[in-house]
């Protein structure tokens, strides 16, 4: 199956998008500072998803390893 028709792999692909983008952006700022609209600008809108709500985040993340280890 696809991750589009698969929820659960969905939701963790969406969390990986938004921990890798974050953790690009600390590295290298400006790699997704200059593209802030258009299709690129998806990349930069997850990095600020996961630099503002890194608690929530984190939180998503560890419920998914749970779920994905101990429920399939």
């Amino acid at each position: 199956q696809s991750a589009i028709f698969n929820f659960q792999s969905l939701l963790t692909v969406i969390l990986l998008l938004i921990c890798t983008c974050a953790y690009i952006r600390a590295l290298a700022p400006k790699l997704l500072d200059k593209n802030k609209s258009g299709i690129l600008g998806i990349f930069w809108k997850c990095a600020r998803i996961g630099e503002r709500k890194s608690p929530w985040v984190a939180c998503c993340c560890v419920m998914m390893a749970f779920s994905i280890l101990f429920m399939q």
